[in-house]
């Protein structure tokens, strides 16, 4: 031992009495500091690798260079000397001696046997070899402290390419219990992995984690949960994508992880299964981890999976509930969502729950047509529960309860009653505005929307424009609504410049919606060979953006049908421009690429009708609208038109033209073109009751096609409120009397009732 600290040469082997007052040992026992686990501290001298060299030196009676530099290297570095350890540890020559360890692990699962001293080459003993490989490990630890991640990930790999290669088919049970050579492997598994990711080595650190997980190590269950988490966490957030594994070894038809997502997917979920088991104790961080990982994989229907085969106890029961109607919310079955959520608020269960509230009437507000129910007892709850105690939740509270008041008031049966509810829409929404600040783009969207759609228009405009500068225009939707204020106020030019400033600051791929509006802005204003070609432009686009994600990549599956929902809808849109130039063979080209990409449309159906409408065709019209509403019994388009055609080919009076308007109507009564035809329809009753009431509506139709944005390819254009006048014979002739001129550019319709004499008209 002083000669190696002096650095004098020390020959071969030196041969020493196996006894325990030696100088190696008498030397380790005067070491008073430790630093194992790369942490310098005051700790007892470790008896057992004193006992561990005895042992050693019984069996062979033999302490050659190689291990007496073993042993003074960790006598260093249990004092903290890492420097000084590590320069004994170098001048250990691994590579001279790993035939010999090999030779002795490949022979330990055979009975010992004693070889006799005068042998000539005498087998190494496992305490020897476990001294030379926690040699190996504690340089790796030296390194380590040092800051050299890479050289110390390459001394720890020696360790388990050694015992890899002396045991291919993995290591026996209580393989070096008495040496602690299983503790020094099991410690060099695990602290491979780490070595590599310190060096910033990607790669090397994911196939060190496969080697770990895939060879038998005689690992612990705790420690192979350990090394499972972290390999799970370091695919999920290290940034970079891994290779597939090669698991040759698996049988044919086993899951192979294509991607770094899924093979922490599988990770965790052996993890959740081995806690089910009662294998490993329960660690939370486990199922959010795999709750983020199937969420952005959008495998959301897995983890409801998961939740529901956790054992009774393991997390709360409303945890449970509301973990598992996130799930079913994401994975698009709203129904089952809302079921869990009335549950969890039952009585029984927790009917106070805010988050649960919350997420109730929001699910009620996005499927009002589903679950007919528009959420407003469950955002009035959550405020009453809230009692001002949270800001944000309370903001959120107010803005859900104005969305839930708005769907409300369209199944209001009175006038009275739908203005009240418009009404207090309006004060809810303005009131989460003010408690965000104008600050909440989602909330400002909304209330823009509102008074669109109660027609107050200037307000809408203020609230658009409020949109756009919060977002600084990143935020496509915002552009849109802006855009469609400004068509309804009729200021199409403006609206098309707007569209155009958002197409300069958008992406291609989210310029879908964009050029469809631009397209219907050019239609409006008569330009059809630029919409057309805006069209054509749109669908290039399309075709682009749908070549690019994958077709068997489920994190894109909803982009991808809204991308093959939108190009189905813009061959719509052509073809009811082809429609109007009476370019049939075009229109029958759009509607049978719809046709190649959904096979059932009630809007390909209404178009088809169109064009046999405007051949003359009615029979063959009316058959395909009814084919439209075979699809869907709600499209309003196909209503109005049905009763347009039998309006044409049978008696006027039809009381199937009437019910086919109303019922238009019932579900959209914002719609001009309802409104219109039903004038119509009252006027050829020709009774004075049916003239007030076919005012009405012609009043109607009037002021809501003035705020209509542009939304439809094809806009009908709809009389004024004078067309009552065409409605009584007697004044037909002289309607041109009555329509008075101010400056020679505005023309103004006088409105009389249709019962007064001719000469009170004069």
């Amino acid at each position: 031992m002083r000669c190696l600290q002096s650095g004098e040469p020390l020959g071969r082997a030196v041969e020493m009495v196996p006894s325990s007052e030696s100088v190696a040992t008498s030397d380790c026992s005067a070491s008073g500091h430790s630093c194992l686990g790369g942490q310098i501290g005051n700790k007892k001298p470790d008896t057992g690798n004193i006992e561990e060299a005895e042992s050693s030196l019984r069996e062979s009676g033999v302490l050659n260079y190689e291990e007496a530099r073993a042993l003074l290297g960790r006598y260093e570095y249990q004092k903290g000397n890492l420097v000084a350890a590590l320069h004994v540890f170098e001048g250990i020559d691994i590579v001279s001696v790993t035939p010999k360890i090999k030779d002795a692990l490949s022979k330990s699962r055979e009975r010992r046997k004693r070889y006799s001293q005068n042998n000539d080459e005498q087998q190494m003993s496992v305490h020897a070899v476990a001294l030379l490989l926690e040699a190996v490990f504690l340089k790796a630890k030296s390194l380590q402290v040092l800051g050299r991640f890479k050289e110390a990930a390459q001394s720890c790999k020696v360790i388990l390419d050694i015992v890899e290669s002396s045991l291919p088919e993995g290591l026996p049970d209580n393989f070096g219990a008495e040496c602690k050579l299983q503790e020094t492997l099991s410690k060099a598994v695990e602290l491979l992995p780490e070595l590599w990711k310190l060096a910033d080595c990607q790669r090397e650190a994911i196939l060190s984690y496969r080697r770990a997980l895939l060879h038998e190590w005689n690992l612990d269950a705790e420690t192979i949960a350990k090394i499972q988490k972290e390999f799970a966490l370091f695919l999920l957030y290290s940034g970079g994508e891994a290779m597939p594994p090669d698991l040759r070894s698996q049988m044919d038809g086993s899951f192979v992880p294509r991607n770094n997502i899924e093979e922490a997917i599988l990770l965790l979920m052996i993890l959740l299964r081995k806690v089910t088991l009662n294998r490993i104790e329960w660690d939370p961080s486990i199922l959010d981890h795999l709750s983020f990982a199937l969420s952005v994989s959008g495998d959301l229907m897995i983890l409801a999976n998961q939740l529901e085969e956790l054992l009774p106890g393991t997390i709360h029961r409303k945890e449970r509930f509301y973990a598992l109607a996130l799930c079913y919310y994401g994975a698009g079955k709203n129904v089952e969502a809302l079921d869990l959520l009335r549950k969890l608020l039952s009585n029984r269960e927790d009917p106070r729950h805010v988050p649960s509230l919350l997420m109730a009437s929001k699910i009620c507000c996005e499927n009002f047509s589903v679950t007919k129910d528009p959420g407003v007892s469950f955002a009035r709850m959550a405020l009453e529960n809230l009692d001002g105690r949270c800001n944000q939740l309370e903001n959120l509270a107010n803005f859900l309860l104005g969305v839930s008041l708005s769907a409300y008031s369209k199944l209001a049966i009175s006038d009275a009653e739908r203005v009240k509810r418009q009404s207090e829409a309006l004060h809810t929404l303005e009131t989460a505005c003010k408690l965000s600040r104008m600050e909440d783009p989602v909330v400002l969207y909304h209330l823009s929307l509102e008074y669109a759609e109660q027609r107050k228009l200037d307000a809408a405009l203020h609230y658009a424009k409020c949109i756009v500068k919060l977002e600084v225009g990143s935020n496509v939707k915002g552009w849109l609504l802006l855009s469609r204020v400004l068509s309804a106020q009729k200021r199409f030019l403006d609206a098309e410049s707007i569209i155009n400033a958002a197409l300069d600051q958008t992406g291609k791929w989210d310029q879908g919606d964009l050029l469809r509006t631009k397209a219907k802005l050019q239609i409006a204003q008569g330009q059809l060979k630029s919409a057309i070609e805006t069209y054509t432009q749109l669908l290039a686009v399309l075709q682009v953006h749908s070549k690019s994600f994958g077709s068997r990549n489920k994190l894109f599956k909803d982009k991808r049908d809204q991308i093959r929902n939108l190009e189905v809808e813009v061959w719509h849109d052509l073809a009811y421009v082809y429609i109007s130039l009476s370019q049939w063979r075009d229109a029958e080209a759009c509607l049978s690429k719809s046709r190649a990409i959904k096979l059932y449309s009630s809007t390909r159906c209404h178009a088809i009708g169109k064009m046999y409408e405007a051949k003359g065709l009615y029979k063959e019209a009316l058959k395909a609208f009814r084919d439209a509403l075979d699809i869907d019994p709600d499209h309003v388009p196909s209503l109005i038109s049905t009763a347009m055609v039998l309006r044409h080919c049978s008696d006027q009076s039809n009381p199937a033209v009437r019910s086919f308007l109303m019922d238009a109507l019932r579900h959209d009564r914002f719609c001009a073109s309802a409104w219109y035809n039903l004038g119509l329809l009252h006027k050829a009753y020709g009774t004075e009751s049916a003239f007030v009431e076919g005012a009405e509506c012609f009043q109607a139709a009037h002021s809501l096609e003035e705020s209509e944005p542009t939304h439809t390819p094809t806009r009908r254009p709809l009389l004024s409120p004078a067309s009552l006048f065409l409605c009584s014979p007697y004044i037909a002739a002289s309607v041109r009397y009555y329509r008075l001129t101010f400056a020679g550019t505005r023309a103004v319709w006088v409105w009389l009732p249709p019962y007064a004499h001719h000469s009170k008209l004069q």
